[in-house]
């Protein structure tokens, strides 16, 4: 995939560059968002949800997995992509973004008058992306760190916020997805990919799966409505959401 090939590139060219004896200039560093309102009282994180047993966050040392070389090959990620139809300009959030898999093509895609803003719970993680970022020398993406109850998005400004393999895990995912709420423009749409609870042949854990009447039964009551299903990926369904017209605004 053309986000692990230009990387392996660059570190490869990198790599020359030392064997050789050349003086090599680190690209800047990307700022990453660590203002999190630590007065702020997080409750107890829940262990279900609506029937539904609450997974937990995949751990920083985990990271290596969500660039193995078989993700492709497995999920399709390119297809997901193109399914997004991310256009120039627009502000996108990568919310889950782990150590940027998605992040780096989504900063491609909107270009330098678009803004991605990775967000994740992990510190760890946001450093991880921080570094690809800069060593992209993409100067497009924001990194912020999330509580369990707040991605500390941009009120009202968000074209797309999407979640790959992530909104399982939310530990608060009703105060969760009411600040998504809160963070989509006009016409604004959560994307969700979850992996098919409904297939066994889906070799993923059953509780890092979801079926689409679990997810419908969670993000209704939420204030957003299905607009939109694709269902052409090898392992996951692909959700759209957008804000429910006459939905109570989030509090």
């Amino acid at each position: 995939m053309r986000i692990l090939t230009s990387f392996a590139v660059l570190v490869g060219s990198l790599a020359a560059s030392v064997a050789y004896g050349q003086a090599v200039v680190a690209p800047p560093a990307v700022a990453i968002d660590m203002a999190i309102d630590r007065a702020e009282p997080i409750p107890p994180p829940q262990t279900h949800h609506m029937g539904r047993e609450i997974a937990q966050t995949m751990h920083y040392t985990g990271a290596p997995w969500l660039v193995r070389e078989s993700r492709q090959r497995e999920e399709d990620c390119r297809m997901l992509l193109e399914a997004l139809a991310i256009k120039p300009g627009q502000k996108v959030c990568d919310l889950g973004c782990g150590n940027g898999f998605y992040t780096v093509e989504l900063a491609r895609q909107v270009g330098p008058r678009g803004t991605v803003y990775a967000v994740d719970i992990q510190p760890e993680m946001l450093r991880m992306l921080a570094e690809r970022a800069a060593a992209e020398g993409l100067r497009n993406i924001r990194p912020v760190l999330s509580t369990p109850i707040d991605p500390r998005l941009p009120a009202g400004e968000l074209d797309v916020v999407l979640c790959v393999d992530v909104y399982h895990e939310f530990s608060h995912p009703e105060a969760m997805l009411a600040r998504i709420r809160e963070s989509l423009a006009d016409g604004g749409q959560l994307v969700l990919a979850e992996f098919r609870g409904e297939d066994p042949a889906v070799p993923i854990k059953p509780l890092h799966k979801m079926t689409k009447a679990q997810v419908r039964a969670e993000l209704e009551p939420a204030g957003f409505e299905l607009t939109r299903e694709f269902d052409r990926l090898p392992w996951q369904h692909l959700l759209f959401w957008g804000v429910r017209e006459g939905a109570e605004r989030p509090k």
